[in-house]
């Protein structure tokens, strides 16, 4: 089964007929490690679903890049801080391995919402689950140690240790990669 339509069932059911639909609203757009499926001071055009690889999504700043989050297969990828007002965006959206993406545009999300039965459920009910997301990052920012923010970053990716490079993990957590060493070993010491 097609893994686009087996995540978005997930949120609801759809008609064969609806599926056909879908086919036509989503375009596909291959990635190699290390292009951008979004730049900084772009303004995001479209919703991606990940059939296969990883993203990273990070900011600038005077310190340099700070990784914010990643995605992995079966995520759907967007900057809607950009891709709702279509304002300029300030984070990028980097692949980190070779990435197969499945995206629809403003225009095909806002007929999804309308020609499928579900389909402003299912936009609800993702974007929830994205929120959600981002505000528990952004209190762990604020409230805990660069050691929990590593384990919640172990519990939230156990899957993608191996994946992603060390230096981007430091660079989630919110420290500098010698640090990620001392709490690695730290980690690893105890019973």
């Amino acid at each position: 089964m097609d893994p686009l339509f087996q995540t978005i069932k997930k949120y609801i059911t759809l008609t064969p007929e609806e599926e056909m639909i879908l086919t036509g609203l989503f375009e596909r757009l291959p990635l190699k490690a290390g292009d951008y499926f979004l730049k900084e001071g772009k303004i995001c055009r479209h919703v991606a679903f990940i059939e296969k690889g990883l993203l990273r999504y990070f900011i600038n700043d005077d310190s340099g890049e700070k990784t914010v989050f990643f995605s992995r297969e079966n995520e759907f990828v967007c900057n809607y801080q950009s891709f709702l007002p279509r304002v300029a965006s300030t984070k990028n959206i980097q692949a980190l391995e070779d990435t197969r993406l499945r995206i629809i545009s403003y225009d095909n999300l806002q007929r999804l919402y309308r020609e499928i039965r579900e389909g402003e459920r299912f936009g609800r009910m993702a974007i929830e689950e994205v929120f959600l997301m981002a505000i528990l990052q952004l209190d762990s920012l604020y409230t805990d140690t660069p050691e929990a923010r590593y384990r919640q970053f172990l519990d939230l990716y156990p899957d993608l240790v191996q994946r992603i490079p060390q230096y981007y993990i430091a660079s989630y957590v919110g420290i500098k990669p010698p640090s990620l060493s001392r709490i690695r070993r730290r980690l690893s010491a105890r019973p």
